[in-house]
């Protein structure tokens, strides 16, 4: 059984206004990944995920590219929690 991890990413460059959220939740949900993406008012994207570590990772490898129209230039990670009873994956409202 695979391990489950909790990511937390903070994701910067071009990458509001362009469908990086929307693609995002389309990408976690086709891995089987739950959390959240929100814009932050910063510019940047916030994220947090969680499923099998090689899912979540596959979902950080995607993150440093997003979707066609995102020019991302940096993902900083880290470890995060989200409540168990979390399930599938949304956007949230910026923040």
């Amino acid at each position: 059984m695979a391990a489950v991890v909790t990511r937390r990413l903070l994701v910067a460059g071009r990458v509001q206004g362009v469908n990086y959220r929307e693609s995002m939740r389309a990408e976690a949900a086709r891995l089987g990944i739950a959390g959240w993406v929100r814009n932050r008012r910063d510019g940047r994207v916030e994220a947090v995920m969680r499923g099998p570590a090689d899912a979540v990772d596959a979902l950080i490898a995607w993150a440093r590219s997003g979707p066609p129209a995102a020019r991302v230039s940096d993902v900083q990670t880290d470890d995060a929690q989200l409540p168990r009873e979390h399930e599938g994956f949304v956007r949230l409202a910026t923040e």
